[in-house]
């Protein structure tokens, strides 16, 4: 007769889990305030990491603007110094007339010493883009003349100018300043003898003067 095998029954853990399994779970417990405190310092080195660059870029930000204010003070004192010295010939020139005058018995002599002077003028106002404004002659033109008052030249077309009381200039296409005019209006019965006329406005806008 065989013996019989007596089986001891295995003794099962309190929670019902086999003893391999709870020392897994109890070191996957563990790991878990590990890695959360290494996303933490992983958050908190890239908040530092980004905070620094937005005290870079604002200090660079910072230093740009005053470069950019420095850089235009610096661009219109430039300009100022072009422009003063462009001038310096001009006043020149006004001295040694001045200081001619004297001498001068033909008052012919003298106008045509002030004349190169005003073309000295004219010509340096030229090199910075800057016009006199074409006036007689021409239909009036609400944006580059300002009419001071107004004649009756019978041969003249209505609505012309006829003289030029001070000169405009412009800059471009920019008017610095209108010319002031005496702009010629024909009586009612003239007008309605020669038809309707034309509006004042100049359709060619305002045209430059020609010197030569």
């Amino acid at each position: 007769m065989s013996e019989e095998t007596i089986k001891q029954p295995v003794e099962q853990p309190e929670d019902g889990k086999h003893p391999a399994e709870s020392s897994v779970h109890k070191e996957h417990k563990k790991e878990k305030p590990h890695k959360l405190h290494e996303q933490i310092d992983k958050l908190q080195a890239e908040k530092d990491e980004l905070f620094a660059k937005l005290q870079r870029v604002s200090a660079d930000y910072i230093n740009y603007q005053k470069r950019s204010a420095k850089q235009i003070s610096e661009s219109i004192v430039y300009e100022k110094e072009m422009i003063i010295k462009s001038l310096l010939p001009v006043l020149d020139s006004f001295e040694h007339t001045l200081n001619g005058a004297e001498n001068i018995e033909d008052a012919g002599n003298l106008r045509k010493g002030v004349k190169i002077i005003y073309d000295q003028m004219l010509a340096v106002l030229k090199n910075y883009g800057v016009e006199q404004i074409s006036s007689v002659g021409q239909k009036f033109d609400p944006s580059c003349h300002q009419a001071m008052m107004q004649e009756t030249a019978a041969d003249k077309e209505d609505g012309v100018v006829l003289k030029e009381l001070q000169k405009g200039y412009r800059l471009g296409e920019k008017v610095l300043r209108p010319g002031r005019v005496v702009v010629n209006k024909k009586p009612a019965d003239v007008q309605t003898s020669e038809g309707p006329q034309n509006d004042v406005e100049n359709d060619e806008g305002c045209s430059a003067e020609d010197r030569e």
